[in-house]
């Protein structure tokens, strides 16, 4: 998908980043970076959850982290007067400029209709709407599995109304469904356990009222 701002293109799909449509080089961890703190937008990410997200078993320092965020406002062509990457003074950073991307957005201000599939995973639960939701480490992705047994594109799910069914997306340790190692689109029923790295991701079909912690896209 590419992800337009000012006069900047961020293709996250082959991993391209243009200024004025010149190829700027971004080092892999500020590209990553760029794409979590865009995902994310408006929202002010802490400095907690970007060295969670980008560093995760890591230690890496408040410092490094500057330097990261300086290299990506080097190459977005960054304006004190008008900042793009906003930083959250005691608290972390957030994307603030105004963004066009290929892909149509949900108008957050109109009611969505519940979700009819979920995923659970421990404390965690993942409302399932109609369309696709990639399952990795990529900063961004739908649902989000820390862990390095898994991919940063590993599967995704593909969801119409009550149907749904999980796809590996070519991940090295592979995804299991009913505990059998899945070689093709797998249609799932609801009570059906998935395994992804050394999560268990259990689908469920019907509207929940969120007991526990929704996580956020």
């Amino acid at each position: 998908m590419a992800i337009r701002f000012a006069d900047c293109t961020l293709d996250t799909g082959a991993r391209r980043f243009l200024r004025a449509g010149q190829e700027m080089h971004l080092p892999p961890k500020a590209f990553e970076l760029l794409m979590l703190l865009v995902e994310s937008r408006p929202r002010a990410v802490s400095k907690a959850e970007l060295l969670d997200r980008i560093w995760p078993g890591v230690f890496v320092s408040d410092a490094s982290l500057a330097k990261v965020v300086s290299k990506i406002r080097e190459a977005i062509g960054h304006s004190d007067d008008a900042p793009i990457l906003r930083t959250v003074h005691g608290y972390g950073y957030a994307f603030a400029a105004p963004v066009e991307d290929d892909e149509p957005r949900v108008d957050r201000a109109q009611p969505q209709r519940p979700a009819l599939c979920w995923l659970f995973c421990g404390a965690r639960e993942f409302p399932l709407y109609d369309g696709e939701h990639i399952v990795g480490r990529e900063p961004g992705a739908a649902i989000y599995l820390d862990s390095p047994k898994v991919s940063r594109r590993h599967a995704r799910f593909l969801v119409s109304g009550v149907s749904a069914t999980l796809e590996d997306l070519g991940s090295k340790n592979g995804s299991f469904v009913r505990g059998v190692r899945i070689a093709a689109p797998t249609p799932l029923q609801s009570g059906d356990h998935a395994r992804i790295g050394p999560f268990t991701l259990i689908f469920r079909v019907g509207t929940y009222s969120g007991t526990t912690q929704t996580e956020a896209r």
